[in-house]
């Protein structure tokens, strides 16, 4: 049965891998190594500017970890997941146009880019490198668990052996084919996780007779499980109300999503991106997470709640069938790591190398040529670092995913908008916030006081509001001056 189930997804592997391959090719086009390994020459059309928004924005843990949590939480975290569902529309509605816009006129390549055009500050820009070096660190470890515990629980590896494989295919395709070999795999890897999702989905409602039978044996085995609160209340309104700043709103500030507002290629292909991505997000979210709570009437005991999707899968669907839509929650793993990958790549070589560290290079002749392997060696080394942390896994992955995404929140979201949208935003204002924002982040994970059921996020982003305007106000910004090119 391990063979069966080994074969389609090595297949699937291997398919990707060529597929980044192949994308190599449009890397000798004009506009260098560096617009087109970060942006892929700003030419997303619409459905390919849908499919890797919200590729990237299903994880390790909307496919592992969320579904983990409703076969835990019942029918009431399915609730709580669908308050993602206008998260790629609110991405692309807030930042899309004029995002793209400013990114164009300052040739911003990357995220700090576009924060150094804005406040001309280097403070801001290496604080924000570094916090987001940190982020990417730990949510790339749990996309690194999230591939492992697939591949353990349906190949019969272990999890060492599913890790070595999976860091190695994701390493090796982001390294060559760089932001197109992404966006066209991340397209690629959409389709299978929709495809994953219904036949999932049709599989468990098939083996347990209908949905009301279904619910019928949750209720049997907690009542709580059909209840929108779930398990001893767990789900409470202020819980609920603040993951919608988590998960929803505060998504605009994810890095790796905002970058794709940079690289679309019209006005066309971003009405059509933010409809697109919208219904498949809402899609993958119901469907995943209702399989997961579904699933409990039919795996009532599992040992990690992680290893509920490809248990399920392995379950109710024919061994080759099962290999074949595995492919479907590894592609929502892949599709993101790959991304933060990319992100982190850029940080390391443009943000802090080429602008800080040896601004020099850049007006080397021989730089455009030394840039591919700069960045080979640059990937290489993060997936390994992130490999390692990776070797010691926690026990819930979503726990993880959750800390890292508030923590990028804390620092980007208000920098960003503010940025774009207060003529009086400020560098002072901007670090204040980054700093402000992170700082009470950290300081309420570490020593969880009792909010009442709201999450961290919350109080988090109201202290950097707070800052930002208060920073803004007491050291405005600078007359603008003519812009440098960084």
């Amino acid at each position: 049965m391990h063979n069966q189930l080994l074969l389609p997804l090595v297949l699937y592997l291997a398919a990707v891998f060529g597929f980044a391959w192949f994308t190599r090719r449009p890397q000798q086009r004009g506009g260098g190594f560096l617009n087109e390994y970060l942006v892929g020459n700003r030419s997303m059309g619409g459905f390919v500017l849908a499919m890797t928004l919200a590729a990237t924005y299903a994880s390790a843990s909307s496919f592992i970890g969320g579904p983990g949590a409703a076969y835990k939480m019942g029918l009431g975290w399915v609730l709580l997941a669908m308050i993602q569902l206008p998260a790629a529309w609110l991405t692309l509605g807030v930042l899309g146009k004029k995002f793209a816009i400013e990114a164009r006129r300052h040739n911003a390549l990357t995220l700090n880019d576009m924060l150094y055009a804005r406040y001309r500050n280097r403070a801001v820009v290496i604080f924000a490198s570094l916090a987001l070096l940190l982020a990417f660190f730990g949510t790339m470890v749990v996309q690194f668990v999230g591939g492992a515990r697939l591949l353990q629980t349906v190949t019969g590896l272990s999890y060492d052996q599913g890790l070595m494989l999976f860091a190695a295919t994701v390493g090796l395709y982001t390294t060559i084919g760089g932001f197109r070999a992404v966006v066209m795999t991340d397209t690629l890897q959409g389709i299978m996780m929709i495809i994953g999702t219904l036949a999932l989905l049709g599989g468990i409602i098939h083996a347990g007779g209908s949905v009301g039978e279904l619910i019928t044996e949750l209720h049997r085995i907690d009542p709580d499980l059909i209840s929108p609160y779930g398990p001893d209340q767990f789900l409470s309104q202020p819980f609920m109300l603040s993951f919608w700043i988590l998960v929803c709103f505060g998504v605009i500030g994810l890095p790796h999503a905002a970058v794709r507002c940079m690289s679309y290629k019209d006005s066309r292909s971003l009405h059509r991106g933010m409809v697109i991505s919208t219904a498949m997000v809402a899609l993958l979210m119901l469907g995943m997470h209702l399989a997961g709570a579904l699933g409990r009437a039919i795996v009532p005991d599992i040992a990690s709640p992680d290893q509920i999707m490809p248990t399920l899968m392995m379950t109710v669907l024919p061994p080759v069938v099962a290999g074949i839509f595995l492919a479907g929650p590894m592609a929502a793993i892949m599709s993101t790591i790959d991304s933060q990958l990319i992100q982190a790549s850029a940080t390391l070589l443009k943000d802090l190398y080429l602008n800080y560290i040896n601004p020099a290079a850049v007006e080397q002749p021989e730089t455009e040529s030394r840039l591919p392997r700069l960045s080979l060696w640059i990937t290489g080394i993060f997936s390994l670092l992130v490999f390692i942390a990776a070797t010691n896994p926690p026990d819930m992955i979503i726990w993880l995913n959750l800390l890292a995404f508030g923590g990028m929140q804390a620092v980007f979201l208000w920098p960003l908008v503010l940025g774009l949208y207060w003529k009086k935003a400020s560098a002072t204002g901007a670090f204040a916030s980054m700093a402000a924002g992170l700082t009470c982040y950290i300081a309420l994970a570490v020593f969880k006081p009792d909010l009442g059921g709201v999450h961290a996020i919350v109080p988090t982003l109201a202290v950097g509001l707070f800052s930002f305007i208060l920073g803004s106000l007491a050291r405005p910004a600078v007359a603008a001056e003519p812009q440098p090119q960084v």
